[in-house]
């Protein structure tokens, strides 16, 4: 049987690659307890020049938060799994995990 290349790291889902410079963000993201998965997913590739990596607020979803993880040359979609959206976001915005 093959191995599956789906794993994850503490609360980071895996499946797919990680933006460059992203995950030390997502780590920080899933150590907060109202926080129970982070899945990344598709990456588009954007036109900037010199842009931290950073997390960016999109909207609230049926199982939590829809994020966008921006560096200078990509965007990854990244959703964050939680019983309470209100709550998970208050706390990313007051450790200034997210924009």
């Amino acid at each position: 049987m093959a191995k599956s290349n789906k794993y994850r790291t503490n609360k980071i889902k895996q499946e797919h690659t990680i933006i460059e410079d992203i995950l030390p963000l997502l780590e920080n993201l899933a150590k907060l307890s109202v926080i129970k998965s982070v899945i990344p997913g598709r990456i588009n590739q954007r036109s900037g020049s010199g842009m931290e990596p950073h997390l960016k607020l999109k909207y609230d979803t049926p199982s939590g938060i829809k994020i966008l993880a921006k560096n200078s040359a990509s965007i990854q979609e990244v959703f964050v799994v939680t019983d309470d959206s209100d709550k998970a976001i208050k706390l990313m915005k007051k450790k200034k995990l997210v924009k």
